[in-house]
């Protein structure tokens, strides 16, 4: 099970760190993507931290200005959101996959969190 938290209301150029919280003992095992989505929108890829958290990958998007990054210890992923932007407004997911892939699509993740809300305002 996964729990994402950390969203808010923000201004243009703040910054915010999203949480994704795992329950269970093999969280190590997993990769971990962040997706998001806008109403009437597909749900989008972010970024996603492989299991050992030695390979991340970002959309262009966010190149820059978002890091992933884990603590398996902790059972958590992080998105850390610098500079935001009224683009970056959505609905954020974390998921998790056992397995390879690309981890760019929603098709490859077998677990998903239920969503936290980032607006930023201009």
């Amino acid at each position: 099970q996964l729990q994402a938290s950390g969203g808010g209301l923000v201004q243009a150029g703040d910054s915010l760190r999203l949480s994704c919280a795992a329950s269970g003992r093999a969280f190590s095992n997993y990769a971990v993507g962040w997706f998001r989505q806008v109403p009437g929108k597909e749900r989008a890829f972010v970024a996603a931290i492989t299991r050992s958290g030695g390979s991340t990958t970002y959309t262009d998007s966010v190149k820059g200005r978002f890091t992933i990054s884990r603590d398996n210890a902790k059972n958590t992923v992080y998105l850390q959101m610098n500079s935001l932007k009224p683009e970056d407004t959505a609905v954020y997911y974390c998921a998790a996959v056992l397995g390879w892939g690309s981890y760019q699509n929603t098709y490859e993740y077998q677990y998903w969190g239920q969503g936290t809300l980032v607006t930023v305002s201009s």
